[in-house]
């Protein structure tokens, strides 16, 4: 029995170990690719350490074009509409499970429906409102239209549930109030909920380009995404150039990870504990 099951365990390590490392060798293959030259890039055999490594690659992306510019507009949008989703969602959250009032559920389950609308049914509407407006071409766009999000707030909603409707209760008798109840209990508690979330929105945002792109028109305003697209002209493309830019995209995304990752799984399975 022993021997089955430490055979089992082999089999498992080892595919684990084979889908680890074919998730991971398009991230190798885009790392060698920026340190090529274009007509290297493709080449067979693949040359995964290159010969002739082309450092400047990570230099000349901050020269031929405004990538510091963009890394700035990117982490700006991503910041700020990250702290807000996260206001957001908690706060809506912790309505629709510990407060009571008529239609909760189903005003709930409308706007959870939302998240089965696909983007594209409602992207021209919210294009003319924008326009109507006169936000066109600015950041505050991007950031009122994903300042709320169905999926944070179904997501914080799932953890709230499971913290205990006693310790609410003692705070009411205490008499605080339902705000002091939300900052004082709730939040202190979310930690993991919130680190997930956060994880989620950043990574999110960081990498839209429909947005970006539909939104912005002058340079000024653009992101990294887009950035990375104008190293493609009409008739050719800079390929290690994109490879390097791509590189450096992922490196926040890297570290929000690893700063997170503690609460990530405990947020993910806490937060489907009770429907």
């Amino acid at each position: 029995m022993n021997k089955m099951n430490k055979l089992t365990k082999t089999i498992l390590y080892v595919v684990i170990i084979i889908i680890c490392i074919l998730t991971l060798l398009p991230l190798l293959w885009m790392l060698s690719a920026s340190l090529k030259l274009d007509k290297d890039v493709f080449s067979i055999p693949i040359q995964w350490i290159p010969r002739n490594p082309q450092w400047k690659n990570y230099i000349t992306i901050w020269t031929k074009i405004p990538f510091g510019l963009f890394v700035f507009n990117t982490t700006k949008l991503t910041v700020i509409i990250t702290l807000i989703q996260l206001f957001t969602s908690s706060f809506a959250a912790y309505g629709f499970s510990k407060c009571e009032f008529k239609g909760r559920n189903v005003l709930f389950l409308f706007y959870i429906a939302t998240i089965a609308i696909p983007w594209q049914v409602y992207m021209l509407p919210q294009y003319t409102m924008m326009n109507k407006l006169g936000l066109i071409d600015t950041h505050t766009s991007i950031i009122l239209l994903q300042s709320f999000t169905a999926f944070g707030v179904f997501l914080i909603r799932q953890f709230y549930l499971s913290i205990p409707n006693e310790l609410l209760e003692a705070g009411r008798i205490d008499g605080m109030s339902e705000y002091g109840i939300y900052f004082r209990i709730i939040l202190p508690l979310s930690k993991p909920a919130l680190s997930t979330l956060t994880i989620f929105s950043f990574v999110t945002v960081w990498n839209d380009f429909m947005g970006p792109m539909i939104y912005f028109n002058t340079e000024s305003k653009k992101t990294i995404q887009l950035g990375i697209r104008m190293f493609i002209s009409q008739y050719s493309a800079d390929y290690g150039l994109i490879m390097a830019a791509s590189v450096v995209s992922l490196i926040p995304v890297f570290i929000i990870f690893v700063a997170f990752q503690r609460f990530f799984v405990e947020g993910v399975a806490t937060s489907g504990l009770k429907g």
